[in-house]
Parts: structure tokens; sequence; C-alpha cells
């Protein structure tokens, strides 16, 4: 029987998924505990395992696409089993414009004119995101009469998000191309057909046309091998972002600009160009509509004859939005717009604490950090004011007896912020050791959504960027997070006398449902004894 899978809720506050990566294809036999995929949720990019036995009949959701929770991923079951009512159930997440060789045949005759003739594929515009409306062909790798077998790249596609290579499910002969190079259509148009050398090409045309046109043929419908059939975009979790540069004089010679103003290269050229040393907005482009493709950079030379001025180029890049980025963006919005925020400045002494560190680093083989004093100093004071390590309901305040202490951790995509559990427990090398580990692994994306949750407080530290003050949003549900600046050599005065110090300012923002303004100021005063004495902590 066949073994619905759907796309897993990996987080708390995960909506939606991206398949980085299938380590199983249709027609593979998979095992209770095989790893079929990898899924990129908003905090980590996680290992997806198989609880089902048997075939993988279907895929649901292709490499580099981005689906909600509960869509449908992949269907599991016996060799050769109907799964035709699985696929016609209405799921809207599901591109069903995938096929396979599982999925039932469609009546032809019933719906095109046309009959479609034999060892024919029918390759339609695909749709690479999951905001795709229509693609643009930014190049073509294979000519008409061109042989083509199963994997070659036959063109990029240019989506709302990036330009990827697209790749073919099938071989045979390249009869005809429906979109050219630089030009658009919308998503399931006629891309291009491959079939055998013999084959009636205009019939093929007609029947194709015919079967789109018709209203008994939707894209939600169960297809046949005649029906339309996708090729695959070469798995790449994060396309090439595609640049954009506007030129204000031409140098020359003179690339050919499109009718939009913008210089337009297939990511292929840009690539050949970056490896040869070659400036792409100097290189004539031969493709449709000026577009720089391939040959245009193996035929260029580089010539020193010039005597043009140097010319600026106005240029900006377009970086589409990852599922960790936009989850960022809404949880923060939140927070910003719901919790009011208020904001409390405070700057430490921190001789004191530059000479403890030195004496504990003397221990052998000890090593801790600024920030490891500052989160189990935080940590103490906030078991004396309960009421900052809080959690605002809207009937009630929960005040948190222990501290679970959230460290913000900068990474290539965002922020993520592990959670270092009962930190006024812990000793200063044990913090150490817990932060180091959180934050190369949050950097490889390998943390689990166990070691992310149940924060009650949060330190976001910027000190080693050499940033002195700035204010942070609050990490709900916490009630309050701290901004921790650098350490500064600068005159202080000490005794009546000016004398050079070491000061150190932090910035406490605090939810004002749940932590009044005075509470907030005793609760600074405490942490300041502890950093400004730190020998105090130990007791």
């Amino acid at each position: 029987m066949a073994e619905i899978i759907k796309m897993p809720r990996l987080s708390d506050t995960m909506e939606e998924g991206t398949v980085a990566t299938w380590f199983k294809k249709v027609g593979d036999t998979v095992n209770e505990g095989d790893i079929l995929a990898e899924i990129e949720t908003d905090k980590a990019t996680m290992e997806f395992e198989a609880f089902y036995e048997g075939e993988l009949l279907y895929v649901g959701i292709h490499e580099g696409e981005t689906a909600a929770v509960d869509s449908l991923l992949a269907i599991i079951g016996e060799k050769g089993e109907d799964i035709s009512q699985h696929l016609s159930g209405g799921t809207p997440a599901i591109e069903t414009n995938q096929a396979t060789e599982a999925a039932p045949a469609v009546d032809t005759q019933a719906t095109a004119a046309v009959t479609m003739p034999d060892n024919v594929e029918v390759i339609t515009m695909p749709r690479l995101s999951d905001t795709m409306e229509e693609g643009t062909v930014a190049s073509w790798l294979k000519k008409v009469g061109d042989t083509v077998n199963e994997g070659d790249i036959l063109a990029e596609i240019e989506t709302d998000k990036a330009t990827m290579e697209f790749e073919a499910f099938y071989a045979g002969t390249l009869l005809h191309i429906g979109i050219q190079e630089g030009e658009s259509a919308p998503v399931d148009s006629l891309l291009a057909i491959i079939g055998d050398k013999d084959v009636d090409v205009a019939q093929a045309i007609a029947a194709a046309t015919a079967a789109a046109a018709s209203p008994s043929v939707s894209d939600e419908s169960t297809e046949s091998p005649k029906e339309p059939a996708v090729a695959s975009p070469v798995a790449t979790p994060v396309a090439a972002p595609v640049a954009t540069s506007t030129v204000k004089s031409t140098p020359a010679p003179a690339p050919v600009k499109n009718t939009t103003g913008r210089i337009i290269a297939s990511p292929l050229a840009k690539k050949l160009a970056d490896e040869r040393g070659i400036q792409i907005t100097n290189v004539p482009g031969s493709g449709e509509g000026g577009r720089i493709v391939k040959r245009d950079i193996e035929n260029y030379q580089v010539t020193g004859t010039t005597a043009a001025m140097p010319q600026g180029i106005e240029s900006s890049e377009e970086v589409p939005n990852n599922q960790m980025r936009k989850t960022i963006a809404k949880r923060l919005a939140a927070s910003k717009f719901n919790a009011p925020h208020y904001y409390l400045s405070v700057e430490f002494d921190m001789e004191n604490a530059m000479a403890f560190r030195q004496q504990y680093n003397a221990i052998p083989d000890t090593k801790i950090s600024f920030n490891d004093i500052v989160v189990k100093a935080t940590a103490k004071a906030l078991k004396q004011h309960p009421q900052v390590n809080s959690r605002w309901h809207d009937d009630k305040i929960v005040k948190n007896h222990h501290v679970h202490m959230g460290v913000a951790v900068a990474v290539e995509d965002g922020l993520v912020v592990p959670v270092v559990k009962f930190a006024d427990e812990l000793s200063l090398p044990q913090i150490g050791a817990q932060v180091k580990d959180y934050a190369g692994r949050a950097r490889d994306k390998k943390l689990t959504p166990a070691e992310m949750d149940g924060s009650t407080f949060t330190i976001s530290n910027l000190g080693m960027f050499g940033i002195e003050t700035f204010t942070s949003i609050i990490n709900q549900p916490n009630s309050a997070i701290l901004s921790v600046g650098a350490i500064v050599e600068k005159p202080v005065v000490k005794n009546g006398q000016i004398v050079v110090g070491h000061t150190m300012k932090l910035t406490l923002a605090c939810d004002h449902r749940s932590v009044d303004g005075a509470t907030g100021s005793l609760f600074l005063q405490t942490l300041k004894g502890y950093i400004e004495n730190p020998v105090t902590m130990l007791v």
C-alpha cells in the first residue's frame, strides 16, 4: 500500500521547507531508516529519514523547490502500484508536471484533436521556484538536430529568483525549440520536443499545442508519458543570482544592449569571463537581445589599444530570500511591532574583568572569553530578577526560575540563537565550550531544533566587530535582550584623577508589558556588580 510522505515540520516556527538534496530518485528501493533528502528549514538544513520501506514512486517537490509544511513530498509503495488517486486528490502544493513511470496513462484522443507520435517527449517551461509564473530562456546549450542524452544540460532558465541550468530527463534528438534565447513564456508553455529523428515534428507540435489548450487537461491532473513532461534543474539549493548592470557610457568595444538597457550574460559566460580575467561589460553579445553567451567569451580577444577613459557602471544584484531570512524578517517584525520596546544603556568599568580573565586563562588548558564572563554574570543576575527572565501572555506573566540563555550567532544566511541551558549552573569553561560548539555547528547548519528552543533571555554581542553600542530587537517570547559592545580604552575619572581606563557599554531592551523601567534598572545594577567584580560570580 502506498505511503504518502509530506513536508515535515522540523522546527516549531517552520511554515515551509526547501528540498536541498534528494538522496533517492524515482524507482530506487527505500529501506526504513534510509536518508531520503536534506530539507532546508528556517533554522537549519536537516536530514530527513524514511519511516517506510518500498520503492520511491513519486517525488512531489524537486531539489531547490520550496513548499508549505504538509505538502506532498514523495510517495513510497510497491513497484508498479497505481498512485493516481493520490495525485488527483487536489493537494494544491503538488507540482504534478513531474511525470513518473507509475502514473497511469491518459487517453490523448480525449484531450487533443491530433494524436501525438510515438517516441516523443514534450518539454514544457518548468516551475523552478514557488513564486515563478514565467521564465526566460537565457541560453540554449543544444540546437535543433543535436543528440540529447539523459542528464545533458539543455538550457539556462531565468526565473523570478535565479538563473538555473535545466537538465534533460530523456534521450533522443532535439526536434523543436519553442522558446528562443531571450524570450519569456508562462510556466507550462511548450519549451522543446525531444524524440526519434524520423518523427513528424509538425504533428508533434500540433498535438502538444492541442493538449495544452484542451480544458480537460489541467495542471492538477495526472499526466501520462505522452503529456508534456519536465526536465529537471541541476541540484543547487541556492542558484546564482543574476547581476544587473546599467551602462552609463559605452566603452569600446561596446556590448550590444538589449531593449531594457541592461547587459545580460549567462552564468556560464560570467564564470568563463572570470576565469580568463575578461571584463564582461566589454564583450559584445551575440545571443538573443544582445545576451552575452559562452561563445562570445571564447571568441573575445583582449586588446590594449583603446584610449577610452574608465567608465563607471551602476550595478545591483538580486539575491532571493531563503527560508532563514524570511523567518527572521517575520519574527523580528512581529516582535518590534507587538512588544513595546524601551532601552536602558549602561557603561561598565572593565579593569577588574580584564585582570580576572588574564588570571583565569593562566590555568593550564583553560581559556575563557569576555563573552563567557558576560553570559555567566547575566545568568547569575537573572536568578535574582526573575521578572526580567519572564514571558508575556495576555492573561499572565510567566516568571522563569531557570535560566536558558540564548546566544545570538551570525551565520551566512542570517542569525540563529542556540540556547545554553541552565547557564547559571555552568562554569565559565563549560559556557565557553558550549558557545564555541554551537557557533561552529550553526555556521554549518547542523544545529538541531531542540538546541535552539526554550530560551528565557538572549544576549547579542557585536563587540568583536568593534561596535561600541547598539540596540537589539527582543527575541520573543523573551521579555528582554542584552546588547554587548566592545571594550574601549579611553580616559576615565577615578578618585578625582583622569587616567587611562577600559569600559564596555551594554544596552538592555525590555518589553514594557512585563518589565518596568525600575525593574530593568535594578537588574543592570546587579549585573554591574558581577561584571566589575567577577570573582563574586564564583562565590
